[in-house]
């Protein structure tokens, strides 16, 4: 079968290897058919040779976190053929730590989690996988084609879980809600707020291509300046870009009482000229809350799961800017501005 590997740390050594092996019966008893795999930044990453590992016995990693399939077969009767499933990325720990223990592995303690196609775990880059049923999330049928946005979608389900526990330390009535970039996780946000029926403003740098139509679809407002040039003060932030910048201006931008989540991550080694100690007086007198959020448990994947059946199909779909057989993968990876979602197809 047909599988996208790299080799760990190896820029360069991105391939489709035709002749992979079938998936063992050890990586899980359900069996499933590729259908599509999502493509994010995480993967340009590892094909950079940033980071990556592979599994124990193995130097190769296959590639993939973002995935749609349909269930071939599962002997424990938890799944049925033909259901529409998607694989949940992170895995708990081993030994494990206190919170995998009880299933919150998104919030692992000692770093020993391992995840589908970026840390010891093989990826969903291949035309079948196999996966425990504990780690399957049945999706609608009506999610077929767009069923890959549900990996983002549990990114942004966790942070509004978290957002709205820490809300619930006051008397906290939410109106406004900026979103900074533009990109899946930060549609997504905005989606997610929507169906909050939250006041929505997304800021991005474009100002052609389909984001701030899509904003607007969602009856919210797109702004193309700098968190500075807003003339409001949003209850809660969502920062989705990880640019240095946005994130300190973002943290600067909420009201009082305000709720600020990092979503992206930062590519470090630059400094900013920047007044903390001012920062510092504002979170402490506002009573703000700045905190980070990556990964997802089960809970936000059924959370995502129930988000992605209730919004239009049909603005799902627009996030997806470009579909590309498995066979020409390399233009898949291949970078083009003013795109939201690349997807690679396996089968239709």
């Amino acid at each position: 079968m047909r599988a996208i590997t790299i080799v760990p740390g190896t820029a360069g050594s991105l391939r489709l290897d035709a002749d992979f092996p079938e998936p063992p019966h050890r990586e899980g008893a359900v069996l499933v058919e590729a259908l599509a795999l999502g493509i994010c930044g995480t993967d340009h990453e590892i094909i950079e040779g940033r980071y990556g590992e592979a599994q124990p016995g193995s130097d190769v990693l296959v590639l993939g976190h973002e995935s749609l399939g349909r269930v071939l077969e599962d002997p424990t009767g938890t799944l049925r053929p033909g259901d529409l499933v998607a694989g949940i990325v992170r895995h708990a720990d081993p030994l494990p730590c206190p919170n995998c223990a009880v299933g919150e592995w998104d919030m692992c303690r000692n770093d020993r989690y391992t995840e589908h196609g970026i840390k010891g775990l093989p990826g969903f880059g291949r035309d079948r996988w196999r996966i425990e049923p504990s780690c399957a999330v049945r999706l609608d049928p009506s999610l077929a084609r767009i069923g890959v946005l549900l990996e983002p979608a549990s990114v942004v389900a966790k942070a509004w879980e978290h957002i709205e526990r820490i809300g619930r330390r006051a008397a906290w009535d939410p109106r406004t809600v900026l979103v900074t970039g533009a990109g899946p996780i930060g549609l997504l946000a905005a989606l997610l707020a929507a169906q909050r029926s939250l006041d929505v403003h997304v800021l991005d740098l474009v100002t052609e291509g389909p984001k701030p139509a899509l904003v607007q679809a969602l009856g919210g407002s797109y702004h193309a300046g700098t968190v500075a040039d807003l003339d409001f003060e949003p209850d809660i932030v969502i920062e989705c870009t990880g640019a240095p910048s946005v994130v300190l201006d973002a943290m600067c931008r909420a009201g009082n009482n305000g709720i600020v989540c990092l979503t992206g991550v930062s590519s470090g080694g630059r400094s900013i000229d920047f007044d903390a100690g001012a920062l510092n007086r504002a979170l402490v007198l506002e009573n703000n809350v700045v905190f980070g959020s990556v990964n997802a448990n089960r809970r936000h994947w059924q959370l995502a799961a129930e988000a992605l059946a209730r919004a239009d199909p049909e603005w799902l779909s627009s996030l997806i800017t470009r579909r590309v057989p498995v066979d020409r993968y390399e233009e898949a990876f291949a970078a083009s501005g003013g795109e939201i979602k690349v997807v690679l197809e396996f089968a239709s």
